[in-house]
């Protein structure tokens, strides 16, 4: 990376600007209904030990079988994010011992991954985009759980989640602050929910991160890095990056070194500490798995993958761009989850018609995003696209104004729930007043009671937002604004 990095990333210290370099290793649980290398069901929140198959409990002379699915999942997602396809793969044995893995050993992959170095575009904001390096993706399973808050004086091991598919996707250094490390596990989560291959689902720890985390005076050799294990919200990520580069900011300044350690990060103390000195890959005696051929499939078999994998977050925005003539911001927000963006290309389309495109958004992301957040759910859940398309219409053809139409949407989100628009604007009497010949009898009467003001507007033209609002009032809001505007500049002679 360059030296010039941009001035506003830096974090200042007592004794001068240090860049913050992070990489992240991000586990993604395989959406696949058995594990990886067993047919135990992955179902999450099972009684404990309910899923365990006797590999999964690594009962002596039990053989692992590679599920072909996960295969296809890590293929799907190695081609979403651009990357390198290698046709052979070796499962090696990552030899470790703790309580929760049964076998003493993971099976993972080190020298010989299925998916090799990729990319992934990330808006960190509206104007500024970087480029995130993907070193690698590799398959390998789960360990246990191991419950410490069940007994006082034992610990127990719920192997539900062993042997479940992982992919851990490894990026390169190239994260710079803790806002384009939480852009980049949001952009991540958002390619991988697209491809259905994870279901990025934090809470229940399908999408866990961990974060490595290191500090340098611009343009100097990377420092000694810590690894942060296990963050799981995107919110945690952003914090613990910056907990973590001011506490090793702090030892350096003070004239100490990092020690390279992995650490855990406490959400309620907003801080990070030490679990132990991290290891080398070469502490855990990695050799290939003699249980296991390596994994070969051909370029049929991926061209294949390709040629069904669905259209991505950032082959979408451009569309939304190119065919909708959607602002970047909007087209950006509206991509980042995709059943919002099928909701929205569904209300531009509903009924054969193509609607305004910019204010179909408007509506999905302004009032419909706040009602479904304040209900807890999601955009499609509150409005039928034809309600929406039958909203917008109602407004872009001058039944009734804008104003009106938050009337409209707060009656559909409460007693007229499955009611068309333009019913209700019917059977309620809500169609905006365009006849000129009322507008102008209530102007008349506006004028008429009070000629101080007429006096004053004449002197100061602003004071014609006082008659307008008048006007709108003593039509209970449904005079078209435009025909108010110009009959009053008319009537006072403005």
């Amino acid at each position: 990376m360059s030296a010039h990095v941009k001035p506003s990333k830096l974090i200042k210290g007592a004794t001068g600007d240090w860049e913050v370099v992070v990489g992240m290793e991000i586990h993604a649980q395989v959406t696949s209904k058995s594990k990886l290398f067993s047919g135990a069901s992955t179902e999450f929140g099972g009684e404990p030990n309910a899923h365990v198959s006797l590999v999964d409990a690594a009962m002596p002379g039990m053989l692992p079988v590679i599920n072909a699915e996960c295969v296809r999942q890590a293929v799907r997602t190695g081609l979403g994010l651009k990357a390198q396809i290698n046709l052979r793969s070796v499962f090696d044995r990552k030899n470790y011992f703790y309580p929760d893995l049964p076998q003493g050993y993971q099976i993972s992959q080190y020298k010989n991954p299925i998916v090799g170095e990729g990319e992934v575009l990330v808006d960190v904001t509206p104007t500024e985009q970087i480029k995130v390096g993907i070193e690698r993706l590799h398959l390998e399973q789960d360990a246990g759980k191991s419950l410490h808050d069940q007994s006082p004086d034992q610990s127990f091991v719920d192997l539900n989640r062993s042997g479940v598919a992982l992919m851990e996707i490894v990026s390169k250094p190239d994260i710079r602050s803790a806002e384009e490390a939480r852009a980049y596990v949001t952009k991540l989560r958002a390619i991988l929910r697209y491809l259905g291959t994870c279901d990025g689902n934090m809470e229940q720890g399908s999408l866990r991160a961990d974060v490595n985390v290191s500090v340098r005076r611009p343009g100097e050799p990377f420092g000694t890095r810590c690894e942060i294990k296990n963050v799981n919200s995107i919110r945690f990520i952003g914090q613990a990056v910056e907990a973590e580069a001011r506490r090793q900011i702090g030892i350096l300044e003070d004239g100490g070194t990092i020690e390279q350690q992995t650490r855990l990060f406490d959400p309620a103390r907003g801080e990070t500490r030490a679990m132990r000195s991290k290891e080398e890959a070469h502490d855990y005696r990695y050799f290939p798995d003699p249980d296991l051929l390596p994994l070969e499939f051909d370029q049929a078999f991926v061209d294949a993958l390709a040629a069904d994998l669905p259209e991505l977050p950032d082959a979408k925005k451009a569309r939304f761009m190119a065919v909708y003539g959607l602002p970047a911001y909007d087209a950006g927000v509206l991509v980042a989850d995709r059943e919002t963006a099928d909701y929205y290309e569904a209300c531009v389309l509903a009924g054969g018609a193509r609607r305004d495109a910019k204010a179909v958004a408007n509506w999905v992301t302004g009032d419909l995003a706040a009602a479904a957040n304040a209900a807890g759910a999601s955009v499609a859940q509150v409005l039928t696209p034809a309600q929406v398309a039958s909203l917008v219409d109602l407004i872009g053809d001058g039944t009734i104004s804008g104003k009106i139409a938050k009337d409209v949407l707060a009656l559909m989100l409460d007693e007229e729930r499955d009611a068309d628009p333009r019913d209700i604007v019917e059977r309620r009497g809500l169609k905006q007043v365009t006849d000129t010949g009322a507008i102008e009898a209530a102007i008349d009467a506006i004028v008429a009671a009070n000629p101080d003001k007429v006096e004053q507007a004449k002197a100061k033209p602003t004071m014609l937002g006082w008659f307008v609002g008048q006007v709108m009032k003593s039509t209970g809001g449904k005079a078209n604004p435009q025909a108010v505007n110009a009959l009053l500049k008319d009537k006072l002679g403005l």
